[in-house]
């Protein structure tokens, strides 16, 4: 029987398949959310995790959506367990000049990174409040502290990312809800990154590049923190900073 269970909205190819595996690890039932167009990559990572021995459920919804968002969260209640985690780890990572970045763009950047982790994390403050326990983990980035050129919409979706994780951290944290954020500052070791930079197998021969697992270690972390000496914000690099 799983302990409960952990929503992963956003669970790709490398950080979020790694969390989902770290949890299940834990004994907890993983819930993995992409949009629709990827639910065959999302069936087949929940098929992976059952095959090691753990629980895992492929949930294809769109995160910006209320209804969805909803219902989704009802159903894990209902049909597998206790929402015990709840991880928002959607990147949207876009860089356009700032005359280039059209209303469409940054709305969509805003309704992907922070619209929807707000949605996430009233849903699972619904849920874990009454119990009087959980974890709410968001994923961060650089730009949730610093904007770079030329990623006004990134950096301002992520800067209101963090801002609600502090909000919902003082008001939860006193009702027993762990609430932190993760600033991931730093290349991870993606497809992205695999396919866009000729060194990476340099870098990670020397640890110089973020290794989703080890991500994935530091969020089991914080769940399994005692609440006398909670971590609201950890930021995560590699010993070799510059990329």
């Amino acid at each position: 029987m799983a302990k409960g269970a952990c929503l992963i909205i956003g669970a790709g190819d490398d950080t979020g398949a790694a969390l989902a595996r770290a949890f299940a690890a834990e004994g907890l039932a993983v819930c993995l959310v992409r949009r629709p167009r990827h639910a065959e990559a999302l069936e087949a990572l929940a098929e992976e995790i059952r095959a090691s021995g753990g629980e895992a459920h492929a949930l294809p919804a769109d995160a910006r959506e209320e209804e969805e968002m909803v219902a989704l969260v009802d159903r894990i209640e209902s049909e597998i367990a206790p929402l015990e985690v709840a991880i928002f780890n959607i990147g949207a990572n876009v860089r356009f000049g700032i005359t280039d970045t059209t209303a469409r763009v940054y709305r969509k950047v805003w309704e992907m990174a922070a619209f929807a982790g707000f949605l996430l994390g009233r849903e699972a403050a619904a849920r874990m409040v009454p119990r009087g326990r959980g974890t709410i983990l968001f994923t961060g980035a650089t730009a949730s502290a610093r904007g770079g050129a030329g990623y006004s919409a990134f950096a301002g979706a992520k800067f209101a990312l963090r801002a609600l994780a502090q909000s919902m951290a003082r008001e939860l944290g006193p009702k027993d809800i762990h609430v932190a954020h993760v600033v991931v500052d730093g290349a991870i070791d993606s497809n992205f990154i695999r396919e866009n930079f000729p060194d990476v197998d340099a870098r990670r021969e020397e640890d110089a590049i973020l290794n989703p697992d080890a991500i994935a270690a530091n969020y089991v972390m914080l769940h399994k923190q005692p609440r006398s000496a909670w971590t609201h914000e950890l930021d995560l690099r590699p010993w070799k900073e510059t990329w």
